[in-house]
């Protein structure tokens, strides 16, 4: 059983997420937190897998929270970031702070339920219009001392379709269905990618994508 700590202040948007997860098998509400002090205690107090986790609240934001509790090596729970289109700089916030997953709100709940799932087992999942934002945020930037060359020799073509994909922000269960391969086997390409370009994160791995022409921003 996956269980799942909702954040946010809104009361509607915890309810609407409570009633869904309710009707999901093998996912449950462990607690509800509005704000960023409660999430942090209910996380310590009560362990649960994820917190799904708004970004602007009064008091503690989404990204002290998200960082408190990525950074508490008795902690066993992963963030997954609810964010909105103009919400950018909270991103890129909420990415160093360690949230394992970013959606945005207009999403269908499904998603957001996937995503859990996804993050639960370990691994990352970035919703495509963000990594889309992200890309086209780099891009915008003025060449800081130029990228540092990547090293690619020992990638295999397989793989560098596989780091397209992660670029495009497809999750290991896309990539396994995009590629005709099992979600095994797509976790292990990345895994493989991680080690090969030195990538710190999924978020890197995306960067590093744009910085060898797989994906470019949407313009």
């Amino acid at each position: 059983m996956i269980r799942v700590l909702l954040t946010d202040d809104q009361p509607l948007i915890r309810t609407g997420l409570r009633v869904l997860i309710s009707d999901t098998p093998g996912i449950e509400v462990a607690g509800e937190a509005s704000n960023g002090h409660e999430a942090v205690a209910l996380a310590r107090e009560l362990r649960p897998d994820v917190a799904v986790m708004d970004i602007r609240m009064p008091g503690m934001d989404g990204i002290e929270a998200a960082r408190l509790i990525t950074t508490d090596p008795g902690l066993p729970t992963r963030v997954l970031v609810l964010t909105t289109f103009d919400d950018d700089d909270y991103v890129y916030g909420a990415l160093r702070a360690g949230a394992s997953g970013f959606l945005v709100k207009d999403m269908a709940l499904e998603s957001i339920l996937d995503a859990i799932r996804v993050i639960s087992s370990g691994d990352a999942l970035i919703a495509p219009s963000v990594t889309r934002r992200l890309i086209e945020e780099f891009a915008g930037r003025p060449d800081p001392k130029k990228a540092a060359p990547v090293a690619t020799g020992s990638v295999t073509d397989r793989e560098l379709e596989v780091l397209t994909l992660v670029g495009q922000g497809l999750a290991n269960a896309e990539i396994a269905e995009t590629l005709h391969i099992s979600v095994a086997t797509a976790k292990a390409h990345v895994a493989r990618l991680f080690t090969k370009l030195d990538a710190r994160d999924r978020v890197h791995l995306v960067i590093i994508a744009y910085n060898l022409g797989l994906v470019t921003p949407s313009r």
